[in-house]
């Protein structure tokens, strides 16, 4: 018989797992699907250990993503209603109108790719590419920082049996990743009500630079229940929102891997606190999981940000601040002939500043709370860009990076007006000037023909 490589210590570390897992030990699973901000009913719980035990035995690294995506799916799917033929072309007729009513309020032109309109389900299945994207570098760095911990801080005399359980526990803490990310992207297809409702736009269109709108029949009318508006005016409201988000997308061809990369590099900066671990386990109560809980949704295990995090958060939060300020001036713009409007941006105001539907899942998933602080200020911004140079000179604004306003324009709009009118230039930058320099001799009159040790260049025409 042929020798088993992880020798009897690991056995004994799968058998004690395996006696957790199947009820045997101190903690109950119930109480540790509620530390992981998992639900708690019989049959969540079931689930949660049988892929802990199948994760035990898995060769697989990692989180799971096929695990996350059937997660989704299925809870996007709980109380999923089908919308009527009839209600379906309301809604079909209102992205029509908003179309229409758009192009009065912007110069940016339409979409290449139709809006559609989809199910709960669809919006999990099809978002969920971008949430893997989004959320792995923070899975990764949890998974390396407990194998670490499980391989240099336990005991010399544990040594032995956790010596090869390093795979084994990245396996399963993979596995709890992929069904909290299941989870919360499933949980966020009932609320949403459109495909930019988060301020990143997640639906993929025909290429890497396309956008699809999309508006979520179910959770639209939803949206509607309980307030004193008429449900045309709901739907076309929200419906010129999403085209808006959707065009500004599709326009500024940059801005969405320029979001997406800012986030992902800010979660990779994330480094989980390897003594507050040790400190929880050691001092973690069984029958108080309710601290366990309070560390892993607190962000208690991340951390303070450094510095670097700090200013690319700074930078993160203005460009989603201009993004939903543009979107809601253009909106209020285009939406101008309904007499309901207020009350449904109003709606759309307060849903935002209590959190919105995206921001827990980011602050679950990434870590990072993504909340456009200076949303107000970023929308009276782009209003007095508008009254100064019109639509044509606020929307040129979006054509470049280079071009985007900062927080100090937000604060003081004069420089960037006075700049579109032609009243005065842009102050170089540092790359700028350096190149000014670099193309100028000492007298500042001739450029240089080369640099050393290189044939000077022939003149462009």
């Amino acid at each position: 018989m042929a020798e088993d490589p992880l020798g009897g210590a690991d056995d004994e570390f799968r058998e004690m797992l395996r006696r957790f897992l199947a009820g045997e030990g101190d903690l109950d699973p119930a109480k540790l699907a509620g530390a992981a901000g998992l639900p708690t009913d019989p049959l969540m719980v079931a689930r949660l250990m049988g892929q802990l035990q199948k994760a035990m035995n898995a060769s697989g690294d990692g989180v799971d993503w096929q695990l996350a995506k059937d997660e989704s799916g299925r809870i996007a799917a709980q109380g999923s209603i089908r919308s009527s033929s009839t209600e379906l072309e309301q809604l079909r007729q209102a992205l029509n109108v908003a179309a229409l009513w758009l192009d009065e309020a912007t110069s940016i032109t339409q979409l290449t790719s139709e809006p559609t309109l989809v199910t709960r389900a669809d919006w999990a299945r099809l978002t969920l590419p971008v949430w893997t994207q989004l959320a792995e570098p923070v899975a990764t760095s949890i998974s390396d920082s407990l194998t670490s911990v499980l391989d240099q801080q336990v005991p010399d005399e544990l040594k032995s049996m956790v010596a090869n359980a390093g795979q084994m526990m990245r396996s399963l803490v993979g596995t709890l990743f992929s069904l909290q990310l299941g989870h919360v992207v499933g949980q966020l297809a009932g609320e949403v009500v459109s495909g930019g409702d988060i301020g990143i736009p997640l639906l993929p269109g025909r290429d890497d630079t396309d956008v699809q709108a999309a508006l979520i029949p179910q959770n639209l009318a939803a949206f509607g229940e309980g307030l004193d508006i008429p449900a045309d005016q709901v739907q076309l409201y929200l419906a010129v929102r999403e085209l808006a988000h959707a065009r500004l997308f599709r326009h500024a061809r940059w801005l969405r891997q320029h979001l997406i990369s800012a986030i992902t590099d800010y979660a990779r900066g994330i480094s989980i606190d390897t003594e507050r671990i040790e400190s929880l386990a050691a001092d973690f109560d069984p029958a108080n999981p309710e601290s366990l809980r309070e560390a892993l949704t607190s962000g208690a295990l991340i951390p303070p940000k450094t510095e670097a995090q700090v200013a690319a958060l700074g930078r993160l939060e203005t460009t989603l601040a201009l993004i939903e300020g543009w979107v809601d001036v253009v909106t209020a713009q285009a939406t101008s002939r309904l007499p309901k409007a207020d009350a449904v941006a109003e709606t759309v105001r307060r849903r935002r500043a209590s959190g919105g539907p995206a921001e827990s899942a980011f602050a679950t998933l990434v870590g990072l709370e993504l909340r456009p602080r200076r949303l107000r200020e970023a929308a009276a911004f782009w209003q007095r860009i508008t009254d100064a140079v019109g639509a044509d000179g606020r929307d040129g604004l979006w054509a470049h990076p280079d071009l985007l306003p900062g927080a100090d324009d937000i604060d003081d709009p004069s420089r960037v007006i006075a700049t579109l009118q032609g009243g005065t230039t842009a102050e170089p930058d540092a790359l700028d000037q350096a190149l000014s320099d670099l193309l100028a001799d000492d007298s500042g009159d001739r450029p240089i023909e080369g640099a050393p040790g290189e044939a000077p260049e022939e003149p462009s025409v």
